[in-house]
């Protein structure tokens, strides 16, 4: 079969051309990693996903995750994205939609709940978004200087703030250079410097920085709000409007640090404003006897493009 389906998506967004597209290629069994990485590189965005049957039958599919440049162990937006779109090609064939997928990934298992709203446009049971579940609990760094993390932003040292944690990597699946950031403004002004990025980051194991700016709790919901911003130039991706696997791994580190042995909290992260494509990611931690839950993260979705790739005569 030389033709593969794809369907593209802007997730963590409920508006069309917002949040972080992605590229979900379907019927991708018998495709090589060279051509899933030349099809990633053909899309450009910062993810494409391709979906294969699972080596588990107990599993939903087998997704790998391809950057631009390279395959990823785990991502956030491409999970959500992709059990989006599963969602719906499942509704839409009159089929049964699992409230589930569990999807095989390089970082673990990755459950992702489908999200449903029974009042869109009177008809039960429709499909807006998903959320995922971290595929492995927090791991972190010992602190990275100030200084370090500041020149990969291109701000001054005293632009960040340390009280609450110093710069750190940060994983729950996939790692990134964590930084808080004093103000609103300063976020704004923050620029990948690659040189930087270049000189500091491959010694932490990471090929991102994500910073971020607490604001404060939403008073409606009672959420935690962040601001943030995610650049990985050395992968190819000078900016991300939407970073759900640096997100998580952000949300799973404040909820450590928070000294409760039992708590419960929602977040509501902003991402994408100061590129044009706001995104609005939703997580959720909880701590039980001083024992963390894995971290959940989701949105909304919507779709945008459908087709074929025509791989015949491709190398």
């Amino acid at each position: 079969m030389s033709a593969r389906r794809y369907c593209t998506v802007d997730v963590f967004s409920d508006r069309l051309f917002g949040g972080n597209p992605l590229a979900v290629v379907l019927d991708a069994a018998q495709l090589s990693t060279a051509q899933m990485q030349a099809i990633a590189a053909e899309f450009n965005y910062a993810e494409t996903s391709f979906v294969l049957p699972p080596r588990d039958p107990a599993h939903s599919a087998w997704v790998r995750i391809f950057t631009p440049r390279s395959e990823l162990p785990f991502a956030g937006h491409p999970n959500v994205g992709t059990a989006f779109v599963l969602a719906r090609n499942l509704a839409a064939a009159g089929a049964a939609v699992p409230d589930e997928f569990l999807f095989e990934e390089g970082a673990g298992v990755v459950p992702v709940r489908v999200l449903f709203d029974a009042s869109a446009s009177g008809k039960a049971g429709v499909v807006i978004g998903a959320e995922l579940q971290a595929p492995q609990a927090l791991t972190r760094s010992a602190p990275v200087p100030l200084e370090a993390a500041a020149a990969c932003l291109s701000l001054p040292a005293t632009a960040l703030h340390s009280a609450a944690h110093a710069p750190l990597v940060a994983s729950v699946g996939l790692p990134f250079l964590v930084a808080e950031v004093g103000t609103r403004a300063a976020l704004a002004a923050a620029r990948p410097d690659a040189a930087a990025h270049e000189r500091i980051l491959p010694d932490l194991g990471v090929d991102a920085i994500y910073a971020y700016v607490r604001d404060r709790d939403d008073a409606a919901t009672g959420a935690a709000v962040l601001h943030a911003r995610m650049f990985a130039p050395l992968d190819g991706i000078p900016e991300d409007p939407a970073t759900g696997s640096a997100t998580a791994a952000t949300l799973a580190l404040l909820a450590e640090l928070d000294p409760a042995a039992d708590a419960e909290r929602r977040w509501r992260v902003q991402q994408g404003d100061d590129m044009g494509r706001p995104s609005v990611l939703l997580g959720l931690t909880l701590k039980r006897h001083g024992e963390q839950q894995p971290v959940r993260l989701g949105g909304r979705c919507v779709p945008v493009m459908s087709g074929t790739i025509d791989l015949a005569g491709a190398d």
